[in-house]
């Protein structure tokens, strides 16, 4: 059984200062994000943000031709919608549910407020903007140069990274869709995956059964988004902690007094 819906899952919101809670929590709304369900169309007017608690959002591009590839994973370590605090609009990505559990609304109209007048939602929000940054970037380096059996396992330790436990309803199909390759690429790598005891996959249900065995086979493109993403996420901790009274100069020595 998994924990009822908070606020303080999503990381992001659990990193504010204790007296700004109050207020932008009373603004958020729990909606219920099911599996496959468009989050935002690309090129279209973007009227509210998402604050993950337990679910995963993709980000993909979408081609003329209606083919698809996922740039980015969102959970509850950020936001769906980062673009209009930045000053858009709207997004040239969709944004899919990849997988599927709860998240917080805010209206942007309040987003924008805040990012405005609050000093440190704004810092936040820009920390997490470069880690979203990195991964679109690692990704594109990753689609480029890595198998697909790597790409799988870098796919499915960020989703890992982004849900409570070991295991993820996903199909094959969908997984395709992210990755922008065939659905029997995928259909091939899950099975060697299964064979060396890495995964479980049977009907849509993926359960991860070695971690290890993931990030020894996964290429290095998966540590450099962890790293990234901790060395911000450990920026913020600090910049939460209090910080007490200068403490006094200290005293001159008698040597200092000498002309």
């Amino acid at each position: 059984m998994t924990d009822a819906p908070d606020p303080e899952q999503n990381h992001l919101l659990a990193a504010l200062p204790e007296s700004l809670k109050p207020e932008i929590f009373a603004t958020l709304k729990l909606v219920e994000m099911e599996l496959g369900a468009v989050v935002y169309e690309s090129d279209q007017p973007i009227t509210s943000v998402y604050f993950p608690t337990n679910c995963i959002v993709s980000l993909l591009y979408v081609t003329q031709d209606g083919a698809s590839a996922e740039i980015s994973v969102i959970g509850n370590e950020g936001l769906v919608g980062v673009t209009v605090a930045l000053g858009g609009n709207s997004t040239p990505n969709r944004a899919v549910v990849q997988s599927a559990g709860f998240a917080y609304q805010m209206p942007v109209a309040f987003m924008k407020q805040q990012f405005d007048s609050c000093v440190e939602l704004r810092m936040l929000t820009l920390r997490y903007t470069l880690t979203l940054i990195t991964q679109m970037s690692q990704t594109a380096v990753c689609n480029r140069h890595h198998s697909i059996d790597q790409q799988l396992c870098r796919w499915l330790l960020l989703a890992l990274d982004r849900v409570p436990g070991n295991q993820l309803e996903m199909t094959q199909g969908l997984i395709a869709n992210m990755l922008g390759v065939r659905r029997e690429g995928v259909t091939e790598a899950a099975c060697k995956l299964q064979r060396l005891g890495a995964i479980r996959y049977k009907r849509g249900h993926i359960e991860v059964l070695d971690r290890s065995r993931l990030e020894a086979l996964c290429c290095e493109c998966y540590g450099a988004v962890r790293r990234e993403t901790e060395r911000l996420a450990h920026q913020t901790r600090n910049a939460q902690t209090p910080v007490g009274p200068a403490a006094p100069d200290p005293p001159e020595s008698a040597e200092s007094k000498e002309p």
